[in-house]
């Protein structure tokens, strides 16, 4: 799918997602055969032509401009992730597909590691772009997938990844009380992802493996909802130690060799019974050196 048709997709989801009524538009009591604004309701709130706004969900026209783009944004009501995704769209929009290959095994360097080690008491797990699982310390892989193969990163081709594990592994899918919050993180966070990367391939058969798998993903992806992962709490139902509630932070390296990576973190609250169950997941977790897992020798 081009950028032109990812655009007029993302533009015309969130304008049916808007009510006339929640934006002080009157509706005179008259039915509407689609949900949403219109068209000319969403130009006018943006300033923008009718006929302009029409091309660009349209695909035929390119380059509007960052202070367009900004207009109708404000218009959707879209937060700072979404907007960012809009940039990114019309821009891949703009300079169309480049070269498409399928990139590189990604690897984590040798100090990315060392902050695995270093937070030996604090569950911590690092991601890839496409959400794949790189490198994992020990109470990570404990508390996020302790039934897959703790060596599992180190094999590029074996590597578990959270959208999958998310949507498809029954493991995971119990592991969350409210899974479906989860689901719609893992999502949104995907469909920014593939904003700033149009031309990567991988991730796009990810995205479509998921939608012939997962009923719920493929709802999930077509609501073109974005969100950017940062802090979320979720109390997890383990099947060692029993329910605890986490704050995972996703931290993002942006620059360097580990650019595209995150390091994903479970942390509780002290004097928590939280706290106390991840002790215990510590205590009865056996004591291997997994943190290593996934790092490339010599990397860095």
């Amino acid at each position: 799918m081009n950028g032109k048709v990812r655009l007029g997709e993302f533009l015309q989801t969130r304008r049916s997602q808007l009510q006339p009524e929640d934006l002080g538009i009157p509706g005179y009591g008259e039915r509407r055969r689609v949900p949403g604004l219109r068209r000319e309701e969403l130009a006018s709130l943006a300033g923008v032509s009718v006929s302009y706004y029409t091309r660009l969900e349209q695909g035929q026209s390119l380059n509007a401009s960052p202070q367009v783009l900004d207009a109708i944004a404000r218009a959707l009501r879209l937060e700072a992730a979404e907007r960012l995704h809009l940039h990114d769209l019309a821009r891949s929009s703009a300079t169309g597909s480049g070269r498409v290959r399928r990139p590189a095994p990604e690897w984590v360097t040798e100090a990315t590691g060392q902050l695995l080690e270093a937070l030996v008491h604090v569950p911590a797990i690092v991601t890839g772009r496409r959400s794949d699982v790189l490198a994992w310390n020990r109470l990570g892989h404990a508390l996020f997938a302790g039934h897959v193969d703790p060596d599992a990163p180190n094999r590029p081709a074996d590597r578990p990844n959270m959208a999958r594990l998310v949507f498809l592994d029954a493991h995971t899918r119990d592991l969350y009380a409210d899974w479906p919050a989860k689901a719609r993180a893992v999502v949104g966070n995907l469909r920014l992802v593939a904003g700033r990367h149009p031309d990567d391939t991988a991730l796009h058969a990810l995205v479509g493996e998921l939608s012939a798998k997962s009923l719920d993903f493929a709802s999930m992806w077509a609501d073109h909802r974005v969100t950017a992962c940062a802090v979320a709490t979720y109390e997890m139902r383990h099947p060692l130690v029993g329910p605890l509630t986490v704050t995972q932070q996703t931290l993002s390296q942006g620059l360097g060799p580990d650019q595209g990576q995150n390091i994903v973190v479970a942390t509780t609250e002290a004097d928590s019974p939280a706290r106390t169950t991840l002790a215990l997941l510590d205590q009865v977790t056996p004591q291997h050196d997994p943190a290593r897992r996934g790092i490339r020798a010599g990397s860095g």
